[in-house]
């Protein structure tokens, strides 16, 4: 069989590596091809278009780059028509991915939406044009099954979240080891710095955390940065930098400043208490302050349904602020409170095996 799968981010990504292991384990003659990353490509895939070339953060970015994004699209479509899939698989990045679902809807290629568009946050009116378009939607948060079958008729498989199931085959190694691979200092906690993998949002969170990372001397302050970003993003900081090692950097790990995203659910996973904090344009937060009607911007509390982590967002997002949060969580009792949520954030995100469900169901419904 052949897949052709889009991805548009790092952790679609880590999903998408996840699923082409399973699906290749599952039927070994597949032929993957793929928009996505390192992962992907390690796994099996011929990467086509790497997400560090897609990801644009913001309204005024993709403004910007929009002649960029549909360029992107007439390629996609052409190498789509090129390889001639039995079926096409796309990773959240709705965006793009709902524009070729509709394209690929239209030529009878059979679409499986894998990690739904968060239309729970915004754009909710995308539902219909997915009740169109998708053949087979796959979620990951428990919330999202009842928000698409009870309340838009949408029929769903939900599949369990496949971080559980990567966080827990993880071998974290020893501290010392993790230690001198980066050389770290030997004694000093580590908190864990991570300000996202988009360039325009990192440049203003590294030098927040920077500025918050002075207030504690006793501390190793180091950045999980994403493996595409620029070292010179990071340069006269003062911080150590790590690529390519942030589970390592999260199983070490004290504390952390975590930018919202994936990264807010890692980081919980991992049982490290956490302040998810997030700063952008002043024009995009405008625009997504009227659009996003969430109680919450991190995954932790959406899913817990309360404030289980502090979330210090735009004016609330600076050193004076996080310095206060952190120094709570390193030493006081909110420290204790976190890690007694995280548990019930484990059980309320459901069993393992989701990247194995998945790939099954794809294969089942594609070779029907």
């Amino acid at each position: 069989m052949k897949y052709y799968i889009i991805a548009g981010e790092a952790s679609g990504d880590l999903h998408g590596a996840n699923l082409i292991k399973s699906l290749l384990q599952q039927d070994p003659s597949a032929n993957v091809r793929a928009w996505g990353g390192d992962r992907m490509k390690t796994q099996g895939a011929t990467l086509i278009k790497h997400y560090r070339d897609l990801a644009f953060m913001g309204f005024w970015e993709v403004a910007k780059n929009i002649r960029t994004i549909f360029k992107n699209i007439r390629f996609c479509k052409a190498d789509i028509t090129s390889f001639e899939p039995d079926a096409i698989i796309l990773i959240d990045y709705p965006g793009f991915n709902l524009r070729i679902a509709k394209w690929a809807k239209a030529r009878n290629i059979p679409i499986h939406y894998y990690i739904s568009p968060q239309v729970w946050a915004w754009k909710e009116n995308r539902v219909r044009l997915m009740k169109q378009v998708i053949d087979y939607l796959y979620v990951i948060l428990p919330f999202e099954a009842s928000f698409f079958q009870d309340k838009h008729q949408l029929p769903v498989d939900f599949v369990g979240h496949p971080l559980l199931d990567e966080i827990a085959q993880f071998d974290p190694g020893t501290d010392p080891a993790f230690r001198m691979t980066h050389n770290l200092p030997k004694a000093k906690p580590i908190v864990a710095l991570l300000p996202g993998s988009r360039a325009q949002e990192v440049k203003k969170m590294v030098a927040i955390m920077a500025e918050t990372a002075k207030s504690f001397p006793d501390y190793c302050f180091v950045i999980g940065a994403a493996p595409h970003l620029d070292n010179t993003v990071f340069e006269n900081l003062g911080l150590h930098v790590i690529k390519n090692d942030t589970y390592k950097l999260l199983s070490h790990a004290h504390a952390a400043l975590v930018t919202s995203g994936t990264a807010t659910l890692e980081t919980a996973l991992f049982e490290v208490p956490q302040v998810v904090c997030y700063k952008t344009s002043a024009l995009s937060y405008a625009i997504g302050k009227q659009l996003v009607k969430l109680p919450y911007i991190s995954l932790v509390n959406l899913i817990l349904d309360k404030l289980a982590v502090p979330e210090r967002i735009q004016g609330d997002c600076h050193a004076k602020q996080l310095t206060a949060d952190l120094k709570g969580l390193l030493n006081g009792p909110e420290r204790a409170a976190q890690l007694k949520a995280y548990q019930a954030l484990k059980t309320t995100l459901g069993g393992s095996g989701a990247s194995d469900k998945v790939a099954q169901l794809i294969k089942q419904r594609t070779h029907a």
